[in-house]
């Protein structure tokens, strides 16, 4: 037992702070590695990068798997808290907020100031931690790394030695441990590898990450994009067709047979990352009224500025003379209008009534789209676009969303707003997905109201600041537009009441306020469900 002052009253873990010699070795091991990349950091000259790039990751790695082996091997198979709002790293303590900050600053510098981690400039050689992974860089592209392919690395590593600690701790449960695998096969593979070799393929093949669909991939309709895959034949012309046809066929019809889990939990590396090494902090996602109220205000504005933006982005490069090109500037915004027109209508006629109170909201936004695409057309000029540069306001979209949101708040601020911040708050790709999910899909989590013991167990571990408990307390069926299907809360269930399902879409939503003890007939309720 530790000297140490324990609040905890579980029977299961008595000592919350105890840790084994065989977890003391592998932190020691897991530190020994992040040393080595702090040294190349501060730029010290190691003389053979491959040897000791291999030596940092390979640590890192070992030590994450020996940690999570004695942690969970160890035990009997089961989800247990384990004592993680007694730990400071887990519960916002100093430890929490020290890694909050470093991480935060690390995403900072990455995207802004790239020449601190050592990226050269103009031809230049790399120094510091980016010379430390041109070894690995050339070894699959035949090109000294940049910094993105640094942080492709680590986020790769991160998600591989996580995701093994995530199947262990969930290894009862078969649906986690699929799930876990699929993020990391797509996560080395699409993310990863497969970027890597279209650029051996041909070099002049812009980046494109085939995972990634718009508006997550808002690059793929940039000029320079769109160019550099028609210079570059049949494939280029072929990647294009696959960005279009995944935005508009390919999500849609998946989403509606199983909600927005295939992309969010099962493929997506955001989602990967926070599922494998957010795991830890997936508790501190706020369930309060006033950060639900923010959530859904702050994700459809994101959505809203995705759709205004990639509009104007498509919208700056394109010409006003249809002899030149039959897709001009007139054509295109009268053909996105005409669309957007068409979905808002489909949705009020088919499902105003379900919507309710947010059918209002849903006007407002429509209308606020087509108001600033009308006041863009009727403003623009041949370079400026909202009274402002075509480029300045392509990269300001990329620097908000892609960088800022998406990186410095969505990773940097695991610790102090759970792993799914960015998912919960600023992802236009949860939002357009939820609202498919809410409206149009099959998916949902079934409960069994007669058997929740109301342990909390559930809430506490939703990640997108669902009160759960609420919804199995009442029997009712959980269709949430901002769940992401992972499944923790049912596999963290000790009556399982929790239940995922692809069923048809009849009685999806049934808000009720029946509840045990009421003087109701409950076979006569279940039948009428």
């Amino acid at each position: 037992m530790s000297n140490k002052l324990n609040h905890s009253m579980s029977l299961a873990s008595p000592d919350a702070f105890h840790i084994s010699t065989k977890q003391k070795f592998a932190l020691g091991i897991g530190l020994v590695g992040l040393l080595i990349l702090a040294l190349a950091l501060f730029n010290v000259n190691l003389p053979n990068t491959a040897l000791f790039l291999t030596l940092a990751l390979g640590l890192i790695t070992v030590g994450v798997i020996i940690y999570s082996r004695e942690a969970y091997l160890t035990k009997l198979e089961g989800i247990k808290n384990d004592g993680v709002w007694y730990k400071s790293i887990s519960s916002r303590g100093f430890w929490g907020w020290a890694l909050g900050i470093i991480l935060t600053s690390f995403y900072i510098v990455l995207y802004f100031f790239p020449e601190y981690l050592g990226l050269g400039k103009d031809g230049a050689a790399n120094t510091g931690l980016i010379r430390l992974f041109d070894p690995l860089s050339n070894l699959l592209s035949g090109r000294n790394a940049s910094q993105w392919f640094v942080y492709g690395t680590l986020y790769t590593i991160a998600i591989l030695a996580f995701g093994y600690k995530y199947i262990l701790k969930y290894r009862h449960n078969r649906y986690q441990q699929i799930r876990t695998v699929s993020v990391m096969f797509f996560q080395l593979g699409f993310a990863f590898l497969i970027p890597e070799f279209m650029y051996v393929m041909d070099n002049d093949l812009p980046y494109y990450d085939l995972k990634s669909v718009w508006p997550l991939n808002y690059y793929i309709f940039d000029e320079w994009s769109v160019k550099g895959f028609l210079s570059n034949g049949n494939l280029g012309l072929a990647l294009i067709i696959f960005g279009i046809a995944s935005t508009f066929i390919i999500t849609p019809i998946l989403t509606y047979k199983y909600g927005k889990r295939w992309y969010c939990s099962w493929v997506c590396g955001c989602g990967g990352l926070a599922e494998t090494a957010g795991d830890s902090f997936r508790h501190l996602s706020s369930k309060k009224l006033s950060a639900w109220k923010l959530e859904r205000w702050l994700i459809h504005t994101v959505l809203v500025f995705s759709v205004v933006m990639t509009t104007a982005m498509v919208y700056s490069y394109l010409g006003k003379d249809s002899n030149n090109f039959w897709l001009t500037r007139d054509v295109f915004i009268i053909s996105v209008i005409a669309f957007l027109t068409i979905i808002f209508a489909g949705v009020m006629y088919f499902r105003g009534k379900e919507l309710g109170k947010d059918a209002k909201a849903g006007a407002i936004g429509y209308a606020v789209v087509i108001a600033l695409l009308l006041i863009m057309h009727f403003t623009s000029t041949t370079d400026h676009l909202f009274f402002v540069k075509g480029s300045a306001l392509r990269s300001t979209y990329g620097i908000y969303i892609g960088s800022i949101f998406s990186g410095v708040i969505g990773t940097g601020f695991y610790p102090i707003l759970g792993s799914r911040s960015w998912c919960r708050f600023g992802c236009p790709m949860a939002a357009i997905l939820g609202f498919q999910q809410r409206l149009f899909s099959k998916f949902r989590i079934t409960t069994n109201g007669g058997q929740c013991i109301s342990c909390g167990n559930c809430s506490n571990s939703c990640e997108m600041g669902i009160d759960v408990r609420a919804y199995a307390q009442k029997g009712e069926n959980i269709v949430r537009s901002s769940c992401v299907g992972c499944g923790v809360c049912s596999a963290v269930c000790p009556r399982g009441v929790l239940k995922l399902e692809n069923d048809t879409m009849d009685g999806r939503i049934n808000p009720t306020e029946v509840l045990l003890g009421n003087d109701v007939d409950l076979m006569d309720f279940v039948n009428k469900k």
